[in-house]
């Protein structure tokens, strides 16, 4: 019966793990200050599309920051669209905190 048991519980975390994922959402920005007049959207995606976003970020050491409000906020944008003028306090904070990183590395 301990084993029915922890078969439940595996079963029930696996299902927790693929809800999780499954609403998982993900917004890729990109910014080149002497062309663009704002960060825009290059990569938007839910589920497993948002899942993809996050490893190829991570397979090219781009810096990844986690804020649900602000990825609710630019999801719902069209690509290539610049960000709002209400995200760009937080997205410039993010900015000049991986600014700040990528200089301390060299």
């Amino acid at each position: 019966m301990a084993d029915f048991e922890n078969i439940l519980q595996q079963l029930k975390k696996q299902s927790n793990r693929e809800q999780i994922r499954k609403d998982r959402k993900a917004v890729a920005l990109d910014f080149d200050k002497t062309k663009d007049p704002a960060p825009k959207i290059i990569a938007s995606g839910k589920g497993v599309i948002a899942e993809n976003i996050i490893e190829i970020a991570k397979q090219h050491n781009i810096p990844i920051h986690e804020d649900k409000n602000l990825v609710e906020i630019l999801s719902k944008l069209e690509l290539d669209s610049f960000i709002p003028l209400e995200a760009y306090v937080t997205v410039a904070q993010i900015l000049a905190f991986i600014y700040k990183n990528n200089a301390e590395r060299r």
